[in-house]
């Protein structure tokens, strides 16, 4: 599974990278995303990360990388925009969601290593772990938009005149980290996941 997820998340980044609406904003979208896919490949050589953990942790690449071509709020998403009568592009509360998926992964790697004995103690580090990268990218965003081009720094921050638009995004991962949490407590409510001795070969996901 390994292999797939980061073959599916290699196609729409090349695919994505052609021609984007804004080069710059393309820049400050995808380096933290593409950082992110090399430290969880890099963890992958020493923990051996179930299949479903690898979805849901390739949710995110893939909605950010395609919100980074066509910047968040012109991602053709009106449809839906539309059809729930919203006033503006939630694109971007999605994707914010996908980032929370990621206790999952964490909850998994930690319990698996025994780093973290109680399954109740996991879940909490999990969880509050998303809330911590949520509002350390939200100031990453803030600090961009100071000094970026005044155009490519709105469309970086995605807000849409939402003066309470980071409190929402940070919500949203929040969300998505208590939903991904919920998930693993029930995949794994017979048990904890087997214990990995983190060998660097054979760890092909």
């Amino acid at each position: 599974m390994k292999g797939i997820a980061l073959g599916i998340y290699a196609v729409v980044f090349v695919v994505c990278a052609i021609n984007p609406y804004d080069r710059g904003v393309w820049w400050a979208e995808n380096v933290p995303i593409v950082l992110l896919v090399a430290g969880v490949w890099w963890v992958s050589r020493y923990h051996k990360f179930s299949g479903l953990s690898w979805c849901l942790m390739l949710v995110l690449p893939v909605l950010h990388t395609i919100g980074g071509h066509y910047t968040f709020e012109r991602v053709p998403f009106g449809w839906v925009t539309d059809l729930l009568g919203f006033e503006r592009n939630h694109y971007d509360r999605i994707a914010h969601f996908s980032v929370g998926f990621y206790a999952y992964a964490i909850a998994e790697f930690t319990e698996a290593k025994g780093i973290i004995r109680r399954r109740a103690f996991a879940l909490m580090f999990a969880v509050f772990s998303i809330f911590t990268v949520a509002a350390v990218y939200e100031i990453f965003e803030w600090l961009y938009a100071l000094s970026a081009d005044p155009e490519a720094g709105i469309a970086v921050l995605g807000s849409q005149g939402d003066i309470w638009d980071a409190q929402k995004d940070m919500l949203a991962d929040g969300l998505g980290a208590i939903c991904a949490a919920a998930l693993y407590a029930f995949v794994y409510r017979k048990g904890a996941p087997a214990v990995d001795s983190g060998r660097l070969e054979g760890h092909d996901g």
